[in-house]
């Protein structure tokens, strides 16, 4: 471990507080903060300073929702726990909590087993695991209670993909059931998939199949009314519930209202959500396919509901859903059928740069932008005050950000392992200088300084968010 590490003159930015301070970091964890300026502060010394003048000082980013090396469509996402850990810290992220899969048959330990080993040695990173539920039976349910013990609380259903992850409602229930027992968080797919597929297949007979049928099929309303039957589902089972990119208005009503009710319902938005639309789909030559992911792009006039559900915290996360396919042999497997096409956005890197870009441009502030991206996932998903935050005792994951600089996103600088770039050309203004993870340097300066393995698997603790 390195000795001590002090930051002296940023903006620190927490969900809570803005606060000029220094911040010192001994063992890879947050020593102390003290007021810059003051006796306390001008009395520390370190083996190493950063110079924070002008910049934030801001909790490393928490994105609770990503897909390395997922199978899907007979391939795979394009980045490993390797490349997709580190263009993560290159975007500020310094957690990522991915999904281990199980496949039907299969129980839900030779699932997690699976991703432990892609993950383990790999990471740039610290990481977790949620838990891919595609088989609910007596062992499955048996096994649930295990993994929230050991710290995998979280298990994701789909209502969609028929034949892959698809659960039935009573699949749903009784998972459901489980969960409330056991302290775990059902994290839910919600698009009614056997509807979707009625019309996939009307559209294709149709000899519609470029890219931008995807948005058309899957429909704002079969969003909408799987959103509100997963809410009845875990109002029966008695069971708090976490719906994951959330993409239409009409299901971010559905939050609001069970919400208003007082139920444990939350939701998340992805950044492909808040900054794109189906325009994007229809983008000619094929180049659609690049935005094609499910929940599907929506057009333009859903962004405006989703910034405000951001707003009054109907939604309280914005995770990436990072699943790159590159456009060329991946994307391209759905030529002459949408069908075909990869579902699946990069972003790791984005995330945290256009929610910034958001502060700029007036949808959220600076303390909401550190809460959605960094305190409510860490929240969420067991790991605060350990990650999330700054603060005496959380592990030192801190990024020294530049609000002022400007960039341009594009495939030519990305680091992710993806041929194109979902934000290509997009002007935004900020950027990570410094990201450190438990102390140690990850990106130096805009140069990377760390190394393969760093990043250590962490255990999760229930929501804390439950009443």
């Amino acid at each position: 471990m390195t000795g001590r590490t002090l930051i002296r003159g940023g903006l620190v930015i927490t969900a809570s507080d803005e606060i000029h301070a220094d911040v010192l970091i001994e063992d890879g964890r947050v020593a102390a903060l003290a007021a810059a300026g003051t006796p306390a502060a001008e009395a520390w010394t370190a083996e190493r300073v950063i110079d924070a003048t002008g910049k934030y000082v801001i909790p490393g980013g928490v994105d609770a929702h990503t897909h390395m090396e997922l199978p899907f469509g007979g391939t795979f996402a394009a980045d490993t726990f390797e490349t997709g850990t580190r263009a993560a810290a290159w975007g500020g992220t310094t957690t990522i909590v991915d999904f281990a899969v199980q496949s039907v048959g299969h129980s839900l330990r030779e699932g997690l087993d699976a991703w432990h080993a892609k993950a383990e040695g790999n990471c740039a990173i610290d990481y977790a695991f949620h838990m891919i539920v595609s088989d609910v039976n007596q062992d499955t349910l048996k096994e649930m209670d295990l993994l929230v013990q050991e710290g995998v609380t979280s298990f994701k259903q789909f209502m969609a993909y028929p034949g892959v992850f698809y659960s039935d409602d009573g699949q749903i229930l009784r998972a459901m059931q489980r969960s409330a027992e056991n302290g775990g968080l059902i994290m839910m797919h919600a698009e009614n998939g056997i509807a979707i597929d009625v019309l996939v297949e009307q559209a294709l007979a149709r000899g519609e199949t470029d890219p931008r049928y995807h948005g058309e099929v899957r429909k704002a309303l079969l969003e909408a009314e799987a959103t509100h039957r997963a809410i009845k589902l875990a109002q029966v089972a008695g069971a708090p519930l976490y719906v994951v990119h959330v993409s239409a208005m009409e299901a971010v009503a559905e939050l609001a209202r069970a919400r208003d009710e007082g139920l444990n319902v939350f939701g998340e938005t992805c950044p492909q959500y808040l900054f794109l639309s189906t325009d994007n789909l229809a983008e000619p030559d094929f180049e659609g396919s690049k935005y094609v992911c499910s929940t599907p792009l929506r057009p333009k006039e859903h962004q405006a509901k989703l910034w405000r559900g951001l707003r009054t915290n109907d939604l309280q996360v914005v995770s990436t859903d990072h699943c790159p396919f590159c456009f060329v042999g991946q994307k391209e497997l759905g030529r002459g059928d949408f069908s075909k096409i990869p579902n699946g956005l990069p972003g790791v890197e984005n995330r945290m740069d256009l929610l910034h870009q958001a502060v700029v441009d007036g949808h959220i502030s600076r303390r909401r932008w550190i809460e959605i991206a960094c305190a409510t996932p860490a929240r969420m998903f067991g790991m605060y005050p350990k990650k999330g935050t700054i603060a005496p005792g959380a592990d030192a994951d801190i990024v020294i950000y530049d609000p002022h600089t400007e960039q341009v996103m594009s495939a030519e600088t990305h680091h992710m392992n993806v041929d194109y770039s979902a934000y290509e050309g997009k002007r935004t203004t900020g950027r990570v200088e410094t990201v450190l993870s438990r102390g140690e340097l990850v990106i130096d300066q805009r140069k990377f300084a760390g190394r393969t393995g760093h990043g250590l698997y962490t255990p999760r603790s229930t929501c804390q968010y439950l009443h």
